[in-house]
């Protein structure tokens, strides 16, 4: 008798505390997703094109593989990028240089595409700095990038790091907003609470020199997912520069890489 009174009274409070909650997530299912990246590096560079997916289904990525993708830039030098599997296109000829303007244009599925981005100065990683500190009674430690932020205003940045070759997840961005023509101090820390460099561990990080078109993407992605990144297509569709009403980012920027191993 008890044991019915309790699930009587169970289902009273559910009933009674029953609210229909609506997640708005958006459908981004037969976009294109356009992924293009030129560098200060030596070619080739790839531009991978793929079919995005409702946020409920898996992360298989259809690619497109019938595409025609140019490049050009402002010394009117043309590249024609060639099939190379897996949705990806690479360049034939180009160059990537500081300052040069770089127009992707893609036809696939009967739609044209267009972006424009500006690759910026190259800014120097002169060292990655150890910074140790106290959390939840355990010292943890995390890497600083030294660079030197110029005068000018305007200056933004991503960082890819890497423990022992593994990706961290983590999409980090920074700006000069409120540090501007000052060293760099703000660390890496990772938004994977279960990820702590440990004694012996070897640190890469990649330092890109990107546009603010480029910053805003990764910003607008990094809150979106709580700072992580998992792949594929957001549920929400961040800001980017790519004109046709896809997904993705072109982006052309300097970048350089750095190593450190913890003592």
């Amino acid at each position: 008798m008890k044991s019915l009174v309790k699930l009587i009274a169970i289902a009273f409070l559910f009933t009674g505390c029953k609210k229909v909650i609506q997640l708005d997530l958006t459908n981004n299912a037969d976009k294109l997703v356009i992924e293009g990246n030129i560098t200060n590096q030596a070619g080739p560079y790839f531009v991978k094109i793929t079919k995005s997916v409702n946020f409920n289904q898996t992360n298989t990525y259809p690619p497109v593989t019938n595409a025609f993708v140019v490049i050009t830039d402002n010394t009117n030098l043309r590249d024609t990028l060639t099939y190379a599997g897996n949705g990806n296109y690479k360049t034939n000829k180009l160059i990537g240089v500081e300052g040069r303007t770089y127009t992707l244009t893609v036809t696939a599925e009967g739609k044209n595409y267009s972006a424009k981005s500006t690759m910026p100065a190259f800014i120097s990683l002169d060292s990655l700095r150890l910074s140790y500190s106290i959390a939840n009674g355990k010292e943890r430690v995390n890497v600083i990038p030294r660079y030197a932020d110029p005068s000018v205003l305007g200056n933004s940045y991503r960082f890819i790091q890497k423990i022992n070759n593994k990706l961290d997840e983590t999409y980090y961005v920074f700006n000069d907003n409120l540090n501007n023509g000052l060293p760099n101090q703000r660390p890496l820390r990772s938004s994977d609470p279960d990820l702590e460099l440990l004694k012996g561990d070897q640190v890469q990080v990649e330092m890109q020199c990107i546009s603010p078109d480029t910053y805003a993407y990764f910003y607008s992605l990094g809150q979106q997912s709580g700072g992580g990144f998992r792949g594929g297509s957001a549920p929400a569709n961040p800001p980017n520069n790519i004109i046709g009403d896809a997904l993705g980012i072109f982006s052309a920027h300097t970048s350089q890489i750095k190593t450190v191993r913890i003592p």
